[in-house]
């Protein structure tokens, strides 16, 4: 799904134009509601599998703003080696019917970007090297001191 950016004053006093779900660590102090990017939400689903989500422009009394896109969100959930996991992914459509035919292939995009980043995440973790001494994990032998560690 495309942000919708919002506008924000930063700390010399300039408006930029942030993304708030990619600042998730605001204080309560600094919250607000967007006004110019209001949207209002109908849920459609299957009862099966597919839930699309449709996100309706409107204006600040909530009438239609026919001037921006509707958005369309599918949404389902997985069942992995770890349990349930939900997954939400854009479908560029112009109508409910073609938000639903596209629906499989958002899904299935979504999930392959899941997965390209959990194998993304395994490698980082499995390159971490691990040095004596750091904390990380106790010297063999009991840690005696000067007890011949190598040090590359």
């Amino acid at each position: 799904m495309s942000a919708e950016p919002t506008r924000n004053d930063n700390a010399a006093g300039d408006e930029t134009l942030v993304d708030r779900r990619d600042n998730p660590s605001q204080t309560l102090d600094q919250l607000s509601a967007d006004l110019d990017s209001i949207h209002c939400e109908d849920v459609f689903t299957d009862t099966k599998l597919a839930t699309i989500r449709r996100l309706k422009p409107v204006d600040r009394k909530g009438d239609h703003d026919a001037s921006r896109p509707t958005l369309y969100i599918a949404e389902t959930t997985i069942v992995s080696q770890l349990g349930p996991i939900p997954v939400q992914a854009p479908i560029d459509a112009n109508s409910l019917e073609e938000a639903f035919l596209k629906f499989p292939e958002a899904i299935k995009t979504a999930v392959d970007d899941l997965s390209a980043r959990a194998q993304e995440i395994r490698r980082e973790e499995a390159s971490r090297i691990v040095v004596p001494g750091t904390g990380a994990m106790p010297p063999a032998g009991g840690g005696a001191p000067g007890g011949g560690r190598l040090v590359y």
